[in-house]
């Protein structure tokens, strides 16, 4: 009996114990928000995640009312889990597709749909 305690034991632990969780990023808030508005001109463009992401591997896209697309640089953030770019807005519907590399190794991705409205 206590050779199968001895077996037992660290067969319990292995499965009990706590598997580290997986960090996909997902999007907490952005700026400006998912269906909000923002004003022409430039504009500094915000989105902050769930996780510490790697800027280099991550992308951010604008789709302009005139259905042209451009990559955005990322400028360097305030901290590890935000993204930052700049753009020169006009009045329009734009979306934003963002696409990151969480540190778990995960990629995730969504878009920001908003409208720059006419001052």
């Amino acid at each position: 009996m206590p050779r199968r305690l001895v077996l037992a034991v660290p067969l319990a632990a292995a499965i009990l114990s706590p598997l580290p969780a997986a960090a996909h990023a997902i999007l907490l808030a952005s700026t400006p928000a998912i269906g909000g508005t923002a004003q022409p001109g430039p504009a500094v463009l915000e989105f902050r995640f769930n996780s510490r992401i790697d800027r280099a591997r991550s992308v951010l896209r604008l789709t302009r009312p005139d259905g042209s697309r451009t990559e955005l640089p990322i400028a360097a953030g305030p901290g590890p889990d935000i993204l930052r770019a700049a753009a020169d807005l006009v009045p329009g519907a734009y979306t934003l597709r963002w696409q990151v590399l969480a540190v778990d190794g995960h990629i995730t991705r969504g878009d920001v749909p908003f409208t720059v409205v006419p001052k």
